[in-house]
């Protein structure tokens, strides 16, 4: 019985997630980022067990380490980045929200009776004004 209600429920469910996926400029940077570390750390620990060995490959591989220790950070430096650069070329949408765009309607329309009523100050009494 507990089967049957086991099997009556869905394979997969999607959660709602706080969070958006990754841009995929940015997903791919951190895919490689983390390949790369994760290298990095395989061959310090094999350039330790060969220290500790006493192996003739110890100092190659404390060499290609140090050198996988630069990469890794450029490519860490480089997720950080592609993500700003994505943000500055996508992430802001500028647009005024409508209560903004409500209160600069009204100001200008302030400004623009302000200014007919300089000119018509400037320009001096109109024929009907005057009679």
């Amino acid at each position: 019985m507990e089967y049957e209600a086991r099997s009556a429920r869905q394979l997969w469910v999607e959660d709602e997630k706080a969070r958006r996926r990754l841009p995929d400029p940015v997903r791919t940077a951190a895919v490689r980022a983390v390949m790369i570390t994760s290298v990095t750390l395989i061959q310090a620990m094999v350039a330790f067990f060969c220290a500790v060995t006493s192996s003739w490959l110890a100092f190659p591989m404390l060499l290609s380490s140090v050198a996988s220790t630069v990469v890794a950070t450029w490519s860490v430096l480089d997720v950080w980045v592609t993500r700003q650069v994505w943000r500055q070329r996508n992430g802001v949408v500028s647009e005024p929200s409508s209560a903004v765009r409500a209160s600069r309607r009204e100001r200008r329309r302030a400004e623009k009776v302000a200014r007919a009523a300089a000119i018509r100050r400037a320009d001096g009494p109109t024929l009907s004004e005057a009679a």
